[in-house]
């Protein structure tokens, strides 16, 4: 069991809290209070090695910019971002955009915590499909998203694109993983060069190609990169057969992010999955990360699934240091 120490002035913080109550936020929800430097302090203060970041396709219609300040208003320090929400294909990203971009995040106090659906919106790309020039065309696209990546100051792109990744008729699986391997090996030498990791992300049943963390580790050690690892999904878990914390500790040389998510869509907290083993895993492997929260299910609307999703996931992390 890990144990926080009590470093933050209790003056101070009994002004924050109420400031929160008077927000209608709660004591429990003490640290969000638009201001990230005192977010950073809690986490600091909870002795988190890991870090909480935001995906950042939730704000449909928000501007970068707002976003961007949004997000650590509530507590985070990472934005994850889904390109398609930037443009269609990030080959129409400009440097300067993309130096724009970047400066939007580290105004606002965010790191670019990655990419992720990396082949959504696009047309003409498939991971596994039977023709070599699709494929390469795959590649060299890939390879773009990655210095994409790193002009944004990120270093990890989320592969996930079930309906680009999945195994066409009369493909098998064996094929699929040589296809796979063969364009994930193409685009290393870019990534290795700039810094950035590929995680494979395990789906469950939204795709037939990878769908477990077994097969997305056998396909990264055909990869046989340092640049090629795995991240897990709370909700693609549900689909295997052992517990969440039981996976986190197994492939813990593997995994290098984490989508918190609940099994309903929503956010962590905002449905019956219990966050406490999770965060307890990955305490226990020294996580030091990023765990993201990304939803599919945007009823409650974007304030409340940020603000909720976090300030549910900081209460799980003070009952693992009571």
């Amino acid at each position: 069991m890990h144990h926080a120490r009590n470093h933050a002035d209790p003056s101070s913080r009994r002004a924050f809290l109420q400031q929160a109550t008077a927000m209608g936020l709660g004591a429990t929800a003490w640290s969000l209070v638009g201001n990230p430097a005192l977010s950073r302090a809690a986490d600091k203060e909870l002795e988190m090695p890991f870090k909480f970041a935001k995906c950042n396709e939730t704000f449909v219609g928000w501007p970068f910019g707002k976003v961007c300040r949004f997000v650590a208003e509530c507590g985070y320090t990472g934005l994850e971002i889904a390109p398609f929400t930037i443009e269609t294909y990030v080959t129409d990203v400009p440097p300067r955009r993309r130096a724009r971009l970047r400066r939007q995040m580290e105004d606002a106090g965010l790191e670019c915590a990655g990419l992720h659906w990396l082949l959504a919106k696009t047309e003409g790309l498939h991971l596994t499909h039977p023709d070599a020039e699709i494929r390469k065309r795959t590649g060299e696209y890939l390879a773009e998203l990655g210095r994409f990546c790193a002009d944004l100051g990120g270093d990890i792109m989320i592969f996930g694109s079930p309906q680009q990744r999945n195994l066409l008729e009369g493909v098998s699986r064996d094929q699929g993983m040589e296809y796979a391997a063969e364009v994930f090996k193409s685009i290393m030498p870019v990534l290795e060069d700039r810094g950035v990791i590929l995680a494979l992300e395990p789906l469950g049943d939204e795709t037939n190609f990878f769908p477990y963390a077994a097969d997305a580790v056998e396909l990264a050690e055909m990869v046989d990169s340092p640049c090629c690892k795995i991240m897990l999904d709370c909700k693609a878990m549900v689909h295997e057969e052992d517990s969440m914390p039981t996976l986190i500790r197994r492939y813990r040389s593997w995994m290098t992010h984490l989508h918190a998510n609940d099994p309903n869509l929503q956010g962590p907290g905002m449905g019956d999955l219990d966050f406490v083993p999770i965060f307890e895993a990955l305490f226990d492997i020294e996580f030091d990360r990023w765990v993201s929260v990304e939803v599919f299910d945007y009823t409650p609307g974007p304030e409340a699934l940020a603000k909720e999703s976090i300030a549910y996931m900081r209460e799980c992390v003070k009952k693992l240091q009571a």
